[in-house]
C-alpha cells in the first residue's frame, strides 16, 4: 500500500493547524496532547521535526511552549512531506535495483514523471492557512 500522506505527516498538519488557531502568543506541550490527543513521546517526535524543519519556535521551560516559525499561508504540504517522509517520487524507475536501460525511451515513465508534477504542483498550493479555511467554512 502506497500512503502519499503518512501517520506523521498528517500528525504534523494536525499540530500546525492546532498551534495556528491558538489565540495565545505560544501553545504548550500539554495544551497540545489535549487538542491532538496523541502520546506526548509521538508529539515531541514530530515537534523535532517541524523544529527541525524550521516550522516551528520551542521555547523551553516555565511558561514555555511552541508557536509558528513562518505564516499559516507559507507553511505548504509539500514542506511538510519532504520533512517526514522525503521527496515525492512515484517511481524511481529501476529494474532489478538498478536505473532501467530503457529509461529514456520509456513511455511508461514520461507519464508517471508528468502525473508527479502535477502532484506536487498541487501540494504547493496547500498551506496550513488553506486547510484552517477549509475547516472553517
Amino acid at each position: 500500500e502506497v500512503k502519499l500522506i503518512t501517520r506523521d505527516t498528517d500528525y504534523a498538519i494536525r499540530a500546525l493547524c492546532c498551534i495556528a488557531r491558538n489565540k495565545k502568543e505560544l501553545i504548550s506541550a500539554k495544551e497540545l496532547i489535549k487538542c491532538l490527543k496523541m502520546p506526548r513521546p509521538f508529539l515531541r517526535k514530530i515537534l523535532q521535526l517541524l523544529h527541525k524543519g524550521r516550522l516551528v519556535h520551542s521555547y523551553k521551560g516555565r511558561g514555555g511552549g511552541f508557536s509558528l516559525a513562518k505564516s499559516p499561508d507559507n507553511i505548504r504540504l509539500i514542506d511538510l512531506i519532504n520533512i517526514f517522509q522525503g521527496p515525492v517520487t512515484l517511481s524511481d524507475h529501476t529494474f532489478k535495483k538498478r536505473p532501467c536501460p530503457h529509461k529514456k525511451l520509456c513511455g511508461v515513465k514520461k507519464r508517471i514523471d508528468r502525473i508527479e508534477h502535477i502532484v506536487i504542483s498541487e501540494l504547493k498550493f496547500i498551506t496550513i492557512n488553506s486547510l484552517l479555511k477549509e475547516k472553517a467554512g
